[in-house]
């Protein structure tokens, strides 16, 4: 096959302009190194405002990008309402964990927002591509930025073993992963899953084989969405991290990875490809076995952001049956993906505040303070309300949407496990309604035992962003038709 170079180079210079979003986050990238080496001792917050002005330029391109739909460099880049809706979520999440980090960490933090920038946009290529290849890279993209950003401000043995576990297991995972598609490039030659020359490799090969080079593959995909098996390390890793990183992990990176995961099921699901009815009964068998071990877990946690770590597990199940949502319409995907992410950041930012006036992140240490923070826990009972998925919250119209469409899909099918599927989502958010209570339980319910309370200062913008995302918990909760119009 003659290659041109020529050909080569227009076909980068078309692409870029539906591009510039992400060439704005490497220009970013590049301004926030300088900035941290040279200016960062000069002008405090230089780096922060470099990197809050490359999000909001990247966000500026994307909302320019909302009516364009089409594909850059060979096909490897797509551009579709999806990848813009996705990415639009990725950055405005961004900017809330760039303003956490400052508030949290304001002192020799300079490098933090140049890895936050390359991890944005290692999630942007996971959004935005139906190439192997790229997905690999912006899979390592992202977890090289988070093994950096847990190691970074450790300051203690237990957070040095946090990292040096999600370091390890990650290894291991893209090693395995980058194995699995070696198997399925050698099998197909092509590493497009959307087109039909790799579909029709996938069925011609034998069958034991591209079986065994997928399961590969996913597990470099599970261990960004956290989904049992390969769950282990998010425990520890979510209690030892600092809150800030902690809210980062628990909820961007998932974002790339599910988009990912719906657009390869789609792409397979109305083919005759065997793995196609496989992944169903995968997709199906994790989902019910996520929800089930991280609920379940959840229930024995005394430390929150442990229980956290184990309610986000729980939480990935039902993103997995969200991907049965996809196959009506994307926006009820993305309206989860988005009612997960307010009440992530919300709840991460209420622990940290927590945690500054308690020093502790334990359920123990948050007993008689609903009397002394009365805004703070109501807010957060609120939040916590619709994580278990309970009207007039957010995160109940989240729960019905996906439940009535996979509903939907197992009136057509007439598949059992979808049925079951449902059953045990529906169980989980019952038994979640066990563990989330005990915020309100211990703060309203018990007493702390101390005559005297000392308040801490706490940062009143991040109690602001807070506020605000529970506001906006409860308002798209009243009215669900305002973000469906906004993602239609």
């Amino acid at each position: 096959m003659n290659i041109s170079i020529p050909n080569i180079l227009d076909q980068i210079i078309a692409s870029i302009p539906l591009f510039k979003p992400e060439l704005t986050l490497i220009i970013g990238f590049i301004v926030c190194i300088f900035t941290a080496l040279f200016m960062e001792k000069r002008w405090k917050n230089s780096t922060f405002t470099a990197c809050m002005v490359t999000l909001v330029f990247s966000l500026y391109y994307l909302v320019d990008q909302l009516s364009t739909t089409g594909t850059g460099f060979s096909g490897m880049w797509l551009v579709d309402m999806l990848s813009t809706y996705a990415r639009l979520v990725i950055i405005s999440s961004t900017l809330i964990i760039a303003i956490f980090l400052q508030q949290r960490h304001s002192k020799n933090n300079g490098d933090v927002y140049s890895i936050l920038l390359a991890a944005t946009l290692g999630m942007h290529v996971l959004s935005s591509t139906s190439h192997w290849l790229m997905a690999f890279i912006g899979i390592e993209m992202v977890s090289i930025a988070s093994y950096i950003l847990v190691g970074y401000f450790s300051q203690n043995k237990i957070q040095s073993e946090a990292a040096m576990k999600y370091v390890l297991f990650g290894s291991v995972c893209a090693a395995v992963m980058l194995y699995g598609l070696s198997l399925v490039y050698g099998l197909t030659g092509n590493l497009d899953f959307q087109s039909a020359e790799h579909l029709q490799g996938l069925m011609d090969a034998p069958e034991a084989v591209i079986t065994l080079a997928l399961l590969f593959v996913f597990a470099g995909i599970g261990f960004k969405l956290s989904f049992v098996p390969f769950h282990v390390w998010s425990p520890d890793v979510y209690q030892g991290a600092p809150t800030a990183i902690t809210a980062f992990l628990s909820t961007i990176p998932k974002i790339g990875a599910i988009i990912l995961f719906a657009r390869l099921y789609q792409s397979w699901s109305s083919t005759a490809f065997y793995f196609s009815e496989l992944s169903t009964w995968f997709i199906m068998v994790v989902a019910i076995v996520t929800m089930l071990v991280g609920n379940l877990a959840a229930l024995r946690q005394q430390d929150v952001k442990r229980m956290m770590a184990y309610s986000s597990i729980g939480h990935t199940g039902l993103l997995l049956m969200a991907v049965f949502a996809y196959q009506d319409a994307f926006s009820y995907l993305l309206f989860y993906i988005v009612a997960y992410v307010i009440m992530n950041l919300a709840t991460f930012i209420f622990i940290d505040q927590l945690e500054q006036q308690t020093e502790s992140t334990s359920l123990l240490s948050y007993a008689g303070m609903g009397k002394k923070m009365p805004m703070l826990f109501t807010a957060f009972t609120l939040v916590a309300v619709s994580l278990i998925g309970i009207p007039p919250t957010v995160g109940f119209v989240a729960k019905l949407m996906v439940f009535t469409s996979t509903f939907s899909v197992f009136q057509s099918s007439g598949n059992t496990g979808i049925l079951l599927l449902l059953v045990v989502g529906a169980l989980t958010s019952v038994i979640s309604l066990f563990f989330y209570f005990k915020i309100p339980l211990y703060a309203f319910l018990r007493d702390s035992g101390k005559e005297s309370y000392e308040r801490k200062r706490s940062s009143v913008v991040l109690l602001i962003i807070a506020y605000l995302l529970t506001a906006t918990i409860i308002l798209f909760g009243i009215f669900p038709n305002w973000m469906m119009l906004m993602l239609s």
